[in-house]
């Protein structure tokens, strides 16, 4: 270290107590990187790496980026996974003795990076931080860029943690985690959850977390002496979650984060949980192909006029309410907007001139505002009076009430109004941004400088007069300051109170004492101007600084009058009608229509159908018919009108009842698990499991090809007894659409409670079939495979060789001894030596019958089998060991 220059000495100085980043060293207009960090962020920003002389015999290598765009090349290091500490001079050169002091003023990671330029402006961009120990998970998760700041917990064991724990992230999707230690020991999970959610995980101190010490630092943030009022004062796992997070924050940022001033707690249990398969299988925000915003719910949905409005928007689609009261406002208010278009033209002509209010909100407390951040303040601002004049003036409670909670920040609007001109520059170091009435000092000043320079033009004419120079002009520059310049032709004419001052190729310029007198007057008006714009520019910062709240509150309002249009836009303009919302379990829809699918065909018209689940005799719908006829989408489609009555939106459908749903879990296709190294069967039977632990009687299950991944008996046992499990109401009782290509599960119906059959309509024509997408009473009568795979393009040897095979095993099978079910036996016997004294009448519950010279065996485990003590997971393994017997024998 001795051998070091000064200037690297205080560079592994600052970067000893930042290992873990990459240091950006402020170094004049650049920022330069040197050793290790050199190494890395020339290579992964694509830069020249050189060197530079140190004190040691080897110089260090070097690599560095202009200041003023640091912005790009920062995002880039963080999207990939870099975390960066920016050291600034946080001395003035011209006063420093010796090395010029330095320190690092900020620590940017994936979840504090603040660059709009790197973000999507219809997203937002969370830390979380989790706590979770043996009895409890405190989840808090914050947008520095728009203050935003929430909080929730759980209880219960480790594994229902966990599971909470994913949905949770799955709803909130966060650029970069934070946890406590015995959380990241947890090394299984935590890389399945770095893989699930592609996201940065890292571990924090843990005496963060102690929740005495949270608790202060969550009031001193807040500025409060009690939590009372934000509902947390009990909640000691959501007090470690964001003490810790708010500690993070002010490790990193360095500065006071006024903006953060509110804590959004909230509890699990008052909104629909999406898990994340069903986020993906609904293609709630992105699509399942591509990651795409375009074909998903959210792209349907989003007309927006604000970057606050869609976040709100997406919010509302991340977490369906389960509140009937909070659902009916959202619904009165969309009818009123939907019936008065002319109120949402009005509304959306107004929010044309609305910026992202959060975001420069932030802005201001950073100190990173421009003028023309604030004119935009201005312009967003400059609606609310026009706006809340329109609410208050409807005849929608909802809507009046929202408007009379309005406040005008008429001061804030005034003092913008008054000071600033219309367009400024982006600099606010070199003038041009205040208006010279504002201030008595700084008109004097520039009234100075525009008779400084008055003078300067009447001084031209007048030596152009004295001269005989027509060519004569008076100009300035940065280095020489103001100057005469005469062309090489005139130089004889040039009188002797010129002193020559440079030579240039075609001219000769010159100063005189006059001259420099004026510019001396000019340029220090000129610059005492500039200081005084700046001085007067920080205390209008700081005066709206301290309205943050107030200016926060009207953001709020805007981004939920703004989402309410959105939904009264796509009803409108889709035909869709209002919901009517009960918690009595009963989802009647007619006419029902899947709302992206419909607006993404070309020509072709979409085939509406009915729906009807309830918690009595409509429990479970067992759908049949061939692939492509479209019962995926079907299924898809009654969840999502679930889903969209539950955020307050009108549904497509000609009329529709929904009661509450207070999950909705979907079993379609194999996940991403497969990348795991899981088998596909492995992956459908842990979901199979996870839903049937985890759902209740008013749940919506969407189950697609049950059993699918095994053999043809194997998934014919397991889909038969989950079909059984679920339509038990004294088990679970969920309503179901659970679609199979098991036409043998069509027994079940008036065998079992509340299970009903549909199939998808099939038109043959010839060796050809038409899909009618219309779903109809009543289980298929045959699969179509063979003409699916005709329609799919498969070569027609193959399909004239299927023909052959299906008739082979037709025939075959019908030798075979069938699998029965029947009310009153368990066990169906035709064998004369068989005792049928040993078989029992079994009232409520139906096993699968098979008929083998094993059959005593497997009665007895029948007969051993309490129903009621048998979990799902159990009735799975038991069917699986008697079939695999049924096989082997």
């Amino acid at each position: 270290m001795a051998k070091l220059t000064p200037m690297m000495q205080q560079y592994m100085k600052i970067k000893e107590q930042h290992k873990d980043s990459i240091l950006f060293f402020r170094l004049g207009d650049f920022y330069e990187m040197f050793f290790d960090d050199a190494l890395v962020a020339s290579k992964e920003l694509e830069i020249t790496l050189t060197a530079r002389e140190c004190g040691l015999k080897e110089k260090a290598p070097m690599c560095g980026i202009p200041y003023h765009s640091s912005d790009n090349y920062i995002s880039k290091l963080v999207e990939k996974g870099f975390k960066i500490a920016i050291c600034e001079q946080v001395q003035d050169p011209s006063t420093a003795k010796g090395i010029v002091k330095r320190d690092v003023v900020r620590i940017i990671t994936p979840g504090t990076i603040t660059d709009m330029q790197a973000l999507d402006e219809k997203s937002n961009n969370y830390l979380c931080c989790v706590y979770m120990d043996n009895e409890g998970l405190g989840i808090s998760y914050v947008d520095i860029t728009t203050g935003e700041l929430y909080t929730t917990e759980a209880r219960g064991n480790k594994e229902k943690l966990k599971r909470t724990l994913i949905d949770e992230l799955a709803k909130i999707t966060p650029n970069e985690i934070i946890v406590n230690n015995l959380l990241f020991e947890e090394t299984v999970f935590v890389k399945s959850l770095k893989s699930k959610f592609d996201v940065m995980i890292n571990k924090y101190h843990e005496w963060v977390f102690d929740r005495k010490t949270a608790s202060n630092r969550i009031k001193k943030q807040l500025d409060v002496i009690t939590l009372e009022g934000y509902g947390i004062s009990n909640n000691e796992f959501s007090i470690s979650s964001t003490g810790a997070l708010i500690e993070y924050l002010n490790e990193t940022q360095k500065i006071a984060l006024k903006h953060l001033n509110n804590i959004n707690s909230y509890s699990i249990e008052k909104y629909m949980v999406l898990d994340i398969n069903t986020r993906r299988n609904l293609e709630i925000t992105e699509t399942l192909r591509g990651k795409s915003k375009k074909g998903s719910l959210l792209w349907l949905l989003d007309k927006t006029s604000t970057a606050m409005g869609a976040r709100l928007l997406k919010k509302w689609l991340e977490e369906p309410l389960l509140d009937i009261n909070k659902i009916n406002e959202r619904l009165n208010s969309v009818e009123y907007l939907v019936d008065n278009q002319y109120i949402l033209d009005e509304i959306k002509e107004l929010f044309k001139n609305v910026y992202d209010i959060e975001r420069l909100v932030s802005r201001i407390v950073y100190g990173s505002c421009n003028a023309r951040d604030l004119i935009s303040l201005r312009n967003s601002i400059g609606v609310l009076p026009k706006l809340k004049k329109i609410l208050i003036e409807t005849d929608s409670e909802d809507l009046m009430k929202i408007g009379k909670n309005i406040d005008e920040l008429k001061e804030v609007y005034d003092l913008i109004v008054k000071s600033i001109i219309e367009e400024p520059p982006v600099t606010i170091k070199e003038g041009g941004i205040i208006k010279k009435e504002y201030n008595k000092e700084l008109k004097e000043l520039k009234e100075a400088t525009v008779k400084g320079k008055e003078w300067l033009t009447d001084l031209q004419a007048d030596e152009r007069k004295r001269t005989g120079i027509k060519s004569l002009k008076v100009g300035f520059n940065k280095v020489f300051g103001y100057y005469i310049e005469v062309t090489k032709s005139n130089i004889e004419n040039v009188p002797d109170n010129y002193v020559r001052k440079q030579t240039l190729a075609n001219s000769e310029r010159y100063i005189t004492p006059e001259l420099k007198e004026m510019e001396s007057r000019i340029l220090g008006s000129e610059e005492k101007s500039m200081d005084l714009e700046y001085k007067l520019f920080v205390q209008i910062r700081d005066y709206i600084r301290k309205e943050i709240k107030r200016i926060q509150n009207c953001a709020k309002i805007i981004s939920k009058i703004d989402a309410l249009c959105s939904l009264s836009q796509v009803s409108y303009k889709n035909n869709y009608i209002k919901p009517e919302i009960n918690n009595d379990g009963i989802l009647d829809i007619k006419n029902g229509r899947h709302p992206v699918v419909e607006k993404t065909l070309d020509e072709e018209l979409f085939v509406p159908n009915d729906t009807l689940l309830d918690n009595n005799n409509n429990r479970l719908s067992i759908i049949t018919g061939p692939n492509m006829a479209g019962k995926s989408t079907y299924m898809r489609q009654v969840a999502i009108i679930s889903l969209m009555a539950q955020i307050g939106c009108f549904v497509p459908a000609e009329s529709a009842t929904v009661g509450l749903v207070d999950r909705i879990f979907t079993r379609v296709g194999a996940s991403d698990d497969l990348s795991q190294g899981q088998s596909t069967f492995m992956v459908e039977m842990s979901e199979v499991a996870n839903i049937l632990n985890n759902s209740t009687k008013d749940s919506l299950l969407i189950l697609d090809e049950i059993g699918r991944g095994t053999s043809t008996y194997d998934g014919l046992s397991i889909a038969w007894a989950v079909v059984e499990y679920i339509s038990n109401k004294t088990k679970l009782g969920a309503k179901t659409l659970f679609a199979t290509h098991y036409h043998e599960l069509t027994e079940l119906e008036g065998k079992l409670d509340g299970v009903k059959n549909y199939n998808i309509l099939v038109k043959e024509k010839g060796d050809d079939i038409i899909f009618l997408r219309k779903i109809s009473r009543g289980g298929a009568d045959k699969s179509y495979g063979i003409e699916v795979a005709r329609l799919a393009g498969v070569p027609n040897p193959v399909i004239d060789r299927s023909k052959e095979i299906l008739e082979s095993l037709e025939k075959r099978e019908t030798e075979k001894k069938e699998i029965a079910m029947t009310k009153d036996t368990i066990i169906k016997e035709k064998e004369e030596n068989y005792d049928k004294k040993e078989i029992k009448k079994e009232k409520s519950d139906f096993q699968l019958s098979f008929i083998d010279k094993n059959k005593e065996e497997i009665i007895d485990e029948l007969k051993s089998l309490d129903m009621m003590e048998t979990t799902p997971l159990d009735a799975i393994n038991i069917l699986y060991s008697l079939t695999k017997k049924v096989k082997d024998h």
